[in-house]
């Protein structure tokens, strides 16, 4: 089969399209014939080796995918030949063909395209989890969203105004930050020309977010945190800037608030039936297009180092799909 390949760290110019030995059906295991893989900015960490994740070279990035079952492995009872997925994989998903541990996998919403598949469930799945389960977000409290036009942040501005929230959206462009607010958002944030705790003081009245929800990381982080009111909670989602900040706890301390960790993939896993009730919300509200998935472009298996650097560069808004049909 056809895959990108990392054979050595470096930039997305440095992958090698290539042929590769099909994957096999390991026990508890499905082989799955992609169909649309998801781009996330650790995509772009990972084949550098700055990313906490680092698996052994070679291997294929890619880690959201949308695809066929083509072979059962030992012991899954729940899928089989035929059924169409999404999957969570640690890496693999640039390629033709992935083993996906059965655990990580869920039925595709029968009628949605692949391509919304492969950028549906890990993103909206993360952010509903987040507000919904982990910050228990109210009608009437502000969400403040970092990285606001990203892949997730996107899908946390959408999910937070139907849960009735007043949305601050902040985004590094004047172009970002419109496509947010087509997606809802109250108010925005240019924090590349703002100052972002005072205008999140200034933008609730001194009082500060309720909620703060970061898939960003780096220098913003501590700001944001500055930034919360009493009682307040903040979402640790990701580091999509590469740096993990090193917060002052007694911020913590002297703001009655909480620093919450968001691992969807793990509550996936753990707390099975939980996470099934909010995948078949969110399905209904796709279903009903309550919700609507951003696609910013799509590209073929052999121009997703293109692809990367499009997010590496920061200039993608939604999600980017390799789509292996093209």
């Amino acid at each position: 089969m056809k895959a990108i390949v990392c054979n050595k760290l470096g930039l997305p110019d440095s992958l090698d399209y290539q042929d590769v030995s099909d994957p096999v059906a390991a026990k508890h295991h499905l082989l799955i014939d992609i169909k649309a893989c998801g781009l996330n900015f650790p995509d772009t960490l990972i084949i550098q080796g700055l990313y906490q994740y680092k698996p052994d070279l070679p291997f294929s990035p890619g880690s959201d995918v949308a695809g066929v079952v083509e072979a059962v492995g030992e012991g899954v009872k729940n899928f089989k030949v035929g059924d169409e997925v999404v999957c969570l994989v640690p890496h693999g998903g640039f390629a033709q063909k992935v083993s996906a541990n059965s655990a990580t996998c869920f039925p595709k919403p029968p009628g949605m395209p692949f391509t919304y598949a492969a950028s549906f469930m890990m993103a909206y799945g993360t952010s509903y989890h987040a507000l919904k389960d982990r910050a228990r977000l109210k009608e009437g409290e502000t969400l403040v969203v970092l990285g606001a036009s990203g892949g997730v942040g996107l899908t946390a501005v959408e999910l937070g105004k139907i849960m009735r929230a007043r949305v601050i959206a902040c985004a590094s462009t004047q172009n970002k930050l419109d496509l947010c607010k087509q997606y809802g958002a109250d108010e925005v944030i240019n924090y590349t020309t703002e100052n972002l705790k005072d205008r999140i003081k200034e933008l609730t009245g001194g009082k500060g977010a309720d909620v703060v929800y970061d898939p960003v990381g780096g220098d913003f982080s501590e700001q944001a945190l500055r930034a919360t009111a009493w009682k307040g909670r903040f979402l640790v989602v990701g580091f999509a800037a590469g740096d993990i900040p090193k917060i002052p706890l007694n911020l913590t301390l002297l703001k009655g608030c909480q620093v919450v960790g968001v691992f969807w993939g793990a509550f996936a896993q753990k707390e099975m039936g939980k996470n099934m009730q909010n995948t078949m919300q969110l399905i209904q509200w796709f279903n009903d297009k309550t919700i609507k998935p951003h696609i910013h472009a799509t590209y073929s298996l052999q121009d997703a180092p293109k692809a990367l650097d499009e997010m590496r560069n920061r200039n993608v808004k939604g999600k980017v799909i390799i789509d292996m049909t093209l």
